[in-house]
């Protein structure tokens, strides 16, 4: 079986590999020297060991690996199995952001539909062949990625600005501008369906015609034309043109170089999606160009850029692998993206690890890995994995049964207004899990979960119900006498195990009667 495994975790490594071109002009010690790092954190195939990960996964950054380099990044940033570094960070998640912003420039990457497991998105059609996109931005889709079927792409804006629409002229202006297998490059019919859209006031032909002045294709190279659409289109909110706006502000082209409104721009353009703009900001961060130098930001601006890299395709294969019981594949898939820090593929590598259908791993390593995954995931803000740490601390799955523990993840969960965080620190403050007893406490706990959430109300119910059961009994006169005789201490040691068990047998009895007496 451990032979077995290796050999899938090989293949599907170096498929993901393969979906950045560079990678396959890379040394293949470099790429098994990642995959061994891999294989040693999760312990698949060989002993579990982060010390010798973390060897490997160096020797593959120092190699020019680009998946090596993202992990070390993110270890770096927050501080697995060495010093929290930010600068080291900086250096190996920029290496990685300069190549995935240089392939973003040229339409090479697009963004991928993560889909948690855990909430059986509906976010994919249901024939899985893309994700559901209405008619119009399927094609613009294509167009922009220069996909086989562009020719269908072509014809739709076509007919789209026949009919007056400016949206189609202007991408019809975009894809004689980039040319393709199916549409040719031709800066005249660029110029003229960009034209076309710009006299309408389509933000994307003003940006066209500022594009065409800017790099002289089919004109003249004219700064001051390609500063006035790119202004116009930036104040209709087009993200292009701001990240335009922003580059000629940097390199002073055509206008007095400020790098103050360089970084308004490059920031106004990142708000609207623009990841380039992003890229910029990372740069003028990361050397103080503008701004007060922040490596902080630096980290966190590379990295989101990083994440677009087109590896994140494998989120769309590990999920159909999922879908088709493929279990193992889905899980290296997700299991990787893990490594290089994505939060989502953290959630799903545990969700799959915690059902027990794994069958590359032991038994044994299953529940503490998922801990340590649904931590990673919580450490980035999910408040679902804060709930599920807390669970594996209170019941003991993969750790040893820690309330303490359990009621410090609660309370941090409950900052996010979870339901059942508020529920479960409910509960431990009744009976004094971790934390003081605290009644009155519990009751407000109970509350804040119906109030938070409806599917919360009839569990509340129960409990406070339960709750109200067990002060009713200390309180009556007939209870106190009942304990003076037989003592207290007595009736505790007896139902102290059954307590809850009891207080529901009430509960239901009471309900029988006031339904009876309706």
């Amino acid at each position: 079986m451990k032979a077995l495994s290796v050999v899938l975790l090989l293949a599907l490594l170096v498929s993901v590999q393969k979906t950045e071109k560079s990678f396959e002009n890379q040394k293949e010690k470099n790429v098994s020297k990642q995959a061994l790092g891999f294989m040693f954190s999760y312990g698949i195939g060989m002993e579990y060991n982060q010390a010798k990960a973390l060897v490997y996964y160096t020797f593959g950054s120092l190699g020019g690996n680009l998946i090596s380099q993202m992990i070390l990044g993110y270890r770096y940033w927050v501080g697995i199995n060495v010093p929290r570094n930010c600068e080291a960070a900086l250096t190996n998640y920029r290496k990685v952001a300069f190549f995935i912003a240089d392939k973003l420039e040229k339409n090479e990457e697009m963004p991928v539909e993560k889909v948690r497991l855990m909430e059986k998105s509906e976010n994919l059609s249901s024939n899985n062949d893309f994700l559901d996109w209405d008619v119009h931005q399927y094609y613009k889709f294509l167009a922009e990625r220069g996909d086989t079927q562009i020719q269908k792409a072509f014809y739709y804006f076509l007919k789209a600005a026949k009919a007056g629409n400016t949206h189609g002229m202007a991408f019809l202006g975009k894809m004689f501008l980039e040319g393709s297998v199916a549409v040719t490059q031709s800066n005249a019919s660029a110029f003229k369906y960009f034209t076309m859209a710009a006299e309408k006031g389509n933000a994307v032909g003003l940006w066209g015609l500022g594009l065409l002045y800017y790099q002289g294709k089919g004109v003249p190279v004219n700064y001051t034309e390609a500063f006035k659409y790119f202004h116009i289109a930036a104040e209709k909110g087009l993200a292009d043109a701001q990240l335009q706006l922003g580059i000629m502000y940097h390199s002073g082209s055509g206008v007095r170089k400020d790098y103050k409104l360089a970084f308004k721009y490059f920031y106004l353009a990142s708000q609207n999606g623009q990841p380039i703009a992003v890229y910029y900001l990372a740069q003028m961060y990361a050397a103080g160009t503008g701004v007060f130098r922040s490596c902080q930001n630096a980290v966190e601006l590379y990295r989101s850029v990083c994440e677009l890299g087109s590896w994140s395709e494998k989120f769309l294969t590990a999920y159909f692998a999922y879908q088709d019981g493929n279990i193992d594949s889905s899980l290296i898939q997700y299991a990787l993206l893990a490594e290089m820090g994505y939060e989502v593929a953290q959630s799903n590598s545990a969700y799959i690890l915690e059902s027990e259908q794994v069958k590359i791993l032991s038994n044994d390593q299953m529940y503490p890995l998922a801990l340590l995954l649904w931590n990673r995931a919580a450490a980035q803000g999910n408040a679902f994995a804060r709930v599920k740490t807390g669970d594996y601390h209170f019941y003991g799955y993969g750790t040893k049964r820690d309330y303490v523990t359990a009621a410090i993840h609660y309370s941090l969960a409950v900052d996010h207004h979870i339901a059942q965080a508020m529920f479960n620190l409910a509960y431990m403050y009744e009976h004094g899990l971790g934390i003081p007893k605290d009644i009155h406490l519990a009751k407000r706990w109970y509350d804040l979960a119906a109030q938070t959430s409806p599917d919360a109300s009839i569990p509340v119910f129960l409990a406070r119900m339960k709750l109200e059961v067990k002060l009713l009994f200390s309180e009556i006169q007939l209870f106190k006498q009942f304990t003076s005789s037989w003592k207290m201490s007595k009736l505790d040691t007896i139902l102290q195990p059954h307590w809850e068990l009891f207080a529901l047998v009430v509960i239901v009895i009471l309900l029988v009667l006031l339904i009876r007496n309706r």
